[in-house]
């Protein structure tokens, strides 16, 4: 189970960590923090240094009711963020968390390798070209509506089901406009109760029948701090307690804020199954 980056083959059978560095003002968890170069340059070095596989830069909060971003800005945001990680860190796999074709070109012929797409080519009907065109990996989420919209579009009959039915339709699209590495995104938090995210959790092994593998992004999310009634920056216990869950149903990367303590939960969970 291999992704091609930028030449470089990735092997996925052995779970890798993807690290959040967000360029948003607005982000729920660590927005704002990384406003100059170098407090983002910090942070990327950070990353790195506790082990980290792949960074995902976000200029666009997804966050529920976030504030709408034009696509210049996005792109103005987006693009001098992976030219500074690149320009001091060559080798870093840089995966850009957008949901705009134009936003994902940028990225990508400024060295990005990864198109992190929350929307599945659902928000743009130029994304799945580009990547097409790019030959880069593609990461399709879960999601309905908007991150404006989204948390009014929870209403499911067979949740995991009808997720199962929306990766193979858009798996289907993603193949014949040229996509080869697809990873797939449960979403949770996006267009889900708290409690739909923990059924999709629970059942999340399911979603190995589509034979691609799975990212996991649980990360300080409502679905944690709001369970327990603590704040965002209480909430890494809860995370490492849920991707150890994700890890042995199958997850194959996961996303997180806190690098070192995921890299460790992934080399125990390793041991636990061998």
């Amino acid at each position: 189970m291999f992704i091609n980056c930028k030449g470089k083959l990735v092997d996925l059978s052995q779970p890798k960590v993807m690290g959040i560095l967000n360029c948003t003002p607005d982000s729920f968890f660590d927005g704002g923090n990384y406003n100059s170069d170098s407090k983002f340059l910090n942070q990327a070095e950070k990353l790195l240094a506790d082990g980290v596989d792949f960074i995902d830069i976000g200029a666009y909060s997804s966050k529920p009711n976030a504030e709408f971003v034009s696509e210049e800005e996005e792109i103005a945001r987006m693009v001098p963020a992976v030219e500074l990680v690149i320009k001091h860190f060559p080798d870093a796999l840089i995966s850009v968390d957008t949901f705009r074709g134009a936003v994902a070109k940028a990225a990508v012929e400024s060295g990005a390798a990864i198109v992190n797409d929350i929307a599945a080519g659902m928000l743009d009907d130029k994304m799945l070209e580009t990547v097409g065109q790019l030959k880069v990996p593609y990461i399709m989420m879960h999601m309905r509506g908007n991150p404006q919209t989204m948390v009014k579009l929870t209403q499911y009959e067979d949740i995991v089901g009808e997720m199962l039915l929306y990766f193979s339709e858009r798996v289907d699209v993603a193949r014949k406009h040229g996509i080869d590495d697809i990873i797939i995104d449960p979403g949770f938090g996006f267009a889900k109760t708290l409690e739909q995210n923990y059924e999709v959790l629970n059942k999340m092994e399911l979603f190995n029948m589509t034979e691609l593998p799975v990212l996991a992004g649980m990360s300080r999310k409502s679905m944690i701090y709001k369970l327990l009634d603590i704040a965002p920056q209480e909430a890494l216990n809860g995370t490492t307690v849920l991707n150890t869950i994700a890890l042995q149903k199958g997850a194959k990367i996961l996303r997180v804020h806190d690098v070192k303590e995921a890299v460790e939960t992934v080399k125990i969970v390793n041991m636990l199954m061998r």
